[in-house]
């Protein structure tokens, strides 16, 4: 049977009709976890839930233990992760509230413990991340997104950066012409710690901000919050067509 776990940023620490039964705190050998992990209900079916950011909004994006994270959720057997992404989006057709079900990403950060595999081994190993999304998990999302009444677009390149600042218009354009659709800051190492572990892993990205240079108006944390007050609204829609069918 699928365990299913959601993996929440900005704006879904908690997720309206979510029934908690239990929080959990875990200990890994890679350290803290984020925030406690929630064992709850969600339109019908048990699910688990984290929040990457903390239960308060209060790691930033470069500081997260992605290593720990992932690492709690094999140990509770889940083997199918649904990971929310609040970015900007480079494509101009790309508009706020709009949904994204990345199929690619480059990795732009640095200095993040992104492997398993750095010691103690017995042998060096490598992981095959042609495909960086599970397809059949990001099908599963595409089907349910049909349900939404808003744009969803079904393939996008993201980026993702170092963080906490934003990019400059000169990164963006760079980032542009490398073939990114979407920005963001905690898609790695995240998806590729999950492949390393072997989970089914996608990614639901949130379009909260035009991307910098890619609108006259300076981006501002009220306007990023509006605008993911309308985008998680599409994905808990998303989350319950999809708890229902996965």
């Amino acid at each position: 049977m699928t365990k299913l776990a959601i993996i929440g940023g900005t704006g879904l620490t908690e997720l309206e009709g979510l029934e908690i039964i239990r929080k959990q705190v875990l200990y890994t050998p890679y350290g803290e976890v984020s925030a406690p992990i929630i064992h709850g209900i969600y339109a019908g079916k048990a699910l688990i839930f984290l929040p990457r950011h903390g239960s308060r909004h209060t790691i930033p994006p470069h500081k997260i233990n992605y290593r720990a994270n992932i690492w709690a959720l094999k140990e509770l057997g889940v083997d199918t992760v649904i990971a929310i992404a609040a970015v900007g989006s480079i494509r101009r057709e790309m508009q706020n509230s709009d949904l994204v079900i990345p199929h690619q990403l480059i990795d732009y950060t640095s200095a993040r413990e992104h492997t398993f595999f750095a010691d103690n081994l017995t042998q060096v190993t490598h992981v095959d991340f042609s495909q960086p999304y599970c397809e059949n998990l990001r099908n599963q999302l595409i089907v349910a997104s049909r349900q939404l009444n808003c744009q969803v677009f079904t393939q996008g390149v993201y980026g993702v950066t170092q963080g906490p600042r934003l990019e400059t218009i000169a990164e963006i354009d760079r980032m542009e012409k490398d073939g990114c659709d979407i920005v963001g800051m905690t898609g790695m190492p995240e998806a590729g710690l999950a492949r390393e572990l072997e989970l089914c892993y996608a990614c639901c990205a949130v379009v909260v901000n035009p991307a910098a240079g890619r609108s006259e108006a300076l981006i501002t944390m009220a306007d990023i919050s509006a605008n993911l007050i309308k985008g998680v609204q599409h994905v808990k829609t998303l989350l319950s067509e999809i708890v229902l069918h996965i």
